[in-house]
């Protein structure tokens, strides 16, 4: 039978063991936050006369290059054929320095696909914990300041410009508006929001990706959201990308 020496001893142990909230903090706190990417490219259409076994050692050659670099970065790829004419894929990558982004981005240049490529778009921008969540908000436990992506079939990205009037309102104001968009984001579980941060760093403020399983869900979040006050701030959030998780070899095998 244990003792209540022994029970002590036990609980003191269960306790140690235990992290609390300030330290979870702490730790979220000393991590370092990430840089993220957003590439958007497109086939030219010199790509779709050349001889299917060029194109296949193309192919091969641009998807082994990405694998190189998938110990230093996070990456995931996506497929926007059909959806949208300005890109065809996308190349979603996460890591916490620049140089292995733009190592990786000269490798892909000096690929014989190259030529038949060209980025449409990048956006680039940096994790941070936001200002309008409380710390200990249930509905926001994740932390923010690291991406974990590729948890569903669907994306949605678009970067995000406030007006300068935004900025210029007391921030109670701003945290209120804040608020009313968090409640209406909790209605719909199935889409994730990833907000990351591009002051200085691009022409756009924000870079927001929502991440679901039901396209439908994020059409109507995006509707309500529309209504909120805070969209009579926004000055533009467009262009929105469509994209569909596909590796890498599906999305080039799908531009022809």
């Amino acid at each position: 039978m244990s003792t209540e020496h022994d029970q002590n001893n036990t609980a003191r142990g269960s306790l140690r063991l235990a992290p609390n909230v300030e330290d979870l903090e702490e730790h979220k706190r000393k991590l370092p936050r990430q840089f993220v990417n957003f590439t958007f490219y497109r086939a030219r259409p010199e790509w779709r006369m050349v001889r299917d076994g060029d194109k296949e050692q193309c192919k091969k050659a641009f998807v082994e290059t990405v694998d190189k670099f998938r110990p230093q970065l996070l990456i995931h790829t996506y497929s926007t054929v059909g959806l949208r004419t300005s890109a065809d894929f996308l190349i979603w990558k996460i890591g916490s320095d620049l140089e292995p982004m733009q190592e990786l981005a000269a490798r892909l240049n000096s690929t014989s696909m190259a030529k038949y490529l060209e980025p449409t778009h990048s956006f680039l921008s940096m994790t941070k914990r936001s200002m309008y969540i409380e710390k200990n908000c249930a509905e926001h436990e994740e932390d923010r300041v690291h991406i974990v992506p590729g948890q569903s079939d669907y994306l949605f990205v678009c970067p995000l410009l406030r007006t300068r009037e935004w900025y210029s309102r007391p921030q109670e104001q701003r945290q209120e508006m804040m608020d009313e968009n968090l409640r209406i984001g909790s209605k719909y579980r199935s889409v994730k929001l990833h907000t990351t941060y591009s002051f200085g760093l691009d022409d756009q403020e924000f870079v927001v990706a929502f991440e679901t399983d039901k396209p439908s869900d994020f059409l109507d979040l995006i509707q309500e959201l529309r209504e909120a006050k805070a969209s009579c701030f926004t000055l533009r959030d467009t262009p929105m990308f469509t994209c569909r998780q596909r590796s890498l070899p599906e999305c080039l095998d799908a531009l022809g």
